[in-house]
């Protein structure tokens, strides 16, 4: 299958085809509008494609920001309603999460989203089994930027690009820092020869 060289832990997916020259930028989105059009910018300057995991109280804020992330052509991804730890969650709750944010999101744009973030990579077989009722594959991260933490640009470009390899989900938020050292990350990855585009596209879900 073309999801051969994805690899995965509990049913939930951390890196794409290591063989393949695909590296994705997960954005999670529940603050830091003010940084998001500036970041679409650099994107669109490096010719650029990323997946943006909304929460769904932010999408609800923010209607024309989401439908602008998404006529821009990057992936829109499910990061949950109102970013709870979905691993102390049991199943009905994590349902509630996923789907309201699912509804919000389809009745902005339209869509019918099939990838959940668990925010802070919280999760359990319940936050699993519930994101696969609803149809979703459960996404983690190769490698994190730990952004929201450390507010250092150069700490946030060596977290991204250090032994970058095919598959990487590299995972960020709209932070100052960040939106500093992303033209340096796009460019990085460019000049090796990796392409920066959806997580749906790394993970070979689609061409």
């Amino acid at each position: 299958t073309q999801e051969t060289g994805n690899s995965e832990y509990n049913g939930t997916v951390y890196a794409g085809d290591k063989n393949s020259k695909n590296i994705s930028l997960m954005i999670n989105v529940y603050w830091g509008t003010e940084y998001l059009d500036d970041m679409l910018k650099t994107l669109k300057k490096y010719n650029a494609k990323a997946s943006f995991f909304v929460g769904g109280t932010w999408a609800k804020e923010n209607p024309e920001m989401l439908k602008k992330i998404h006529v821009l052509g990057h992936e829109i991804g499910n990061h949950g309603y109102t970013h709870k730890e979905h691993g102390k969650l049991d199943y009905t709750k994590n349902l509630s999460e996923i789907q309201t944010c699912h509804e919000i999101v389809k009745e902005i744009l339209g869509i019918e989203m099939e990838l959940f973030a668990p925010p802070g990579g919280s999760y359990n077989s319940s936050t699993i089994k519930s994101a696969e009722f609803l149809n979703y594959k459960t996404i983690m991260w190769t490698r994190d930027t730990i952004d929201w933490r450390d507010k250092d640009a150069k700490l946030i470009y060596n977290r991204a690009i250090t032994g970058m390899t095919g598959g990487d989900l590299i995972l960020m938020h709209p932070t100052k820092n960040t939106l500093e050292a992303l033209p340096a990350i796009l460019a990085y990855s460019q000049n090796n020869g990796f392409e920066a585009t959806t997580v749906s596209k790394t993970l070979g879900l689609i061409d």
